[in-house]
């Protein structure tokens, strides 16, 4: 077992300042695959962006792991999650609504997924909790 490992140790604040670079290459790596698609470069560039951006989250929460970031409770966390998900879908839609008045159509249209996937988000966990918490 790796969870909280470096919690309170010299290695700590390492495995922070990793956990934060790491995130932060999600960030720029899925950007990076969406203006390589729009530029018009092959679909493989876009592909392999994403695969480092998924290897990047991975990256991310191991050193969150190790320092123990996050409650170990799963389920207490996934409960916080689910509401903010619940939420996030309605808080979603309304920034596409704005974005759409605005006139970013096409950023709208994208956001108006982005909120049915974060309602979907709210129900997975919802579901996931309700089989598994004990």
């Amino acid at each position: 077992m790796i969870y909280g490992i470096t919690k309170g140790t010299d290695f700590e604040k390492l495995c922070e300042g990793a956990a934060k670079a790491e995130a932060a290459g999600v960030m720029m790596y899925y950007a990076l695959a969406r203006m390589a698609k729009e530029q018009g470069y092959p679909d493989e560039v876009s592909e392999k962006f994403v695969e480092m951006a998924n290897q990047e989250a991975v990256h991310a929460g191991f050193y969150a792991t190790l320092n123990g970031k996050y409650n170990a409770d799963i389920w207490q966390l996934a409960e916080a999650f689910a509401v903010g998900e619940e939420k996030g879908e309605e808080q979603v839609r309304q920034f596409a609504q704005a974005f759409r008045t605005a006139g970013y159509n096409e950023a709208a249209d994208e956001m108006e997924v982005f909120a049915k996937e974060e309602g979907c988000h709210g129900a997975t966990l919802r579901a996931m909790i309700e089989k598994y918490r004990k």
